[in-house]
């Protein structure tokens, strides 16, 4: 019987030894590795030529760039596209994280927990340095909504603090839980069509549907996190 959880185990490629200390390299460094070479290769290949008549390659970043900055402009303003590097980078790294977890034998990183608590852990953290730098002490009265009455403040404040603390939890969460669903949902009816031999037809075309879904999933994953991210940031930088 296939298990379907499998996939996600993490496995020891070869050991890393720095400062005396021992650093296993795994199947997660691996893919993780991967999907930053993924995304400096995606841009070198762009825009070392610059043509007049783009290639499809130059096109592609091109409208991955105006993507990205009318994400920040329409969430954020123009005040956002100082940010515009971070907002990329977190982009690019979930959407390949994703893709990457589609290809046979390879390793979803997006599915494990620790990594998208930390991604969404270090997103969290610019925000809060960002609203520190741009309002100082002001920053915490995002916690008292404006207009609010201060009678209302002994519950409206708790209620606030726990739900922006609360933002890289659901963040990582909302990632983690939809890849490792969606791969285990894949897995289970793999394992349908092999265990059915010739009758698999009907699990085959399932798994064939869904492949199709997951890859609509990992696409809108990355631009969830990344709307997210610019939400956050517009928060930082408006207040209320």
């Amino acid at each position: 019987m296939i298990d379907p959880l499998h996939q996600f185990e993490i496995q020891k490629i070869f050991d890393l030894k720095i400062f005396n200390i021992d650093i296993p390299f795994t199947n997660s460094s691996l893919f993780m590795s991967l999907t930053v070479f993924c995304s400096a290769i995606l841009f070198i290949m762009g825009t070392h030529k610059k043509l007049m008549i783009p290639s499809r390659m130059q096109m592609l970043v091109e409208s991955l760039y105006g993507f990205i900055r009318e994400l920040i402009q329409d969430n954020i303003g123009p005040e956002g596209m100082k940010y515009f590097s971070l907002v990329l980078s977190v982009f690019l790294f979930v959407l390949f994280g994703n893709l990457l977890g589609m290809i046979p034998y390879g390793f979803t990183i997006t599915s494990h927990i620790i990594v998208t608590f930390c991604l969404a852990f270090m997103v969290f953290l610019i925000v809060v340095g960002v609203g520190l730098k741009e309002h100082g002490f002001h920053f915490f009265s995002l916690f008292l909504p404006q207009g609010a009455p201060l009678l209302m403040a002994p519950l409206l404040i708790p209620i606030e603090v726990l739900s922006f603390f609360s933002r890289p939890i659901s963040l990582s969460v909302r990632l983690f839980a939809n890849m490792m669903a969606g791969h285990t949902i894949l897995k289970v009816f793999a394992g349908f069509t092999v265990a059915l031999g010739v009758f698999g037809i009907a699990p085959l075309l399932v798994n064939a549907a869904l492949m199709s879904l997951e890859f609509l999933v990992a696409i809108l994953q990355a631009y969830v996190f990344t709307i997210l991210t610019c939400l956050y940031l517009k928060d930082a930088i408006h207040l209320h």
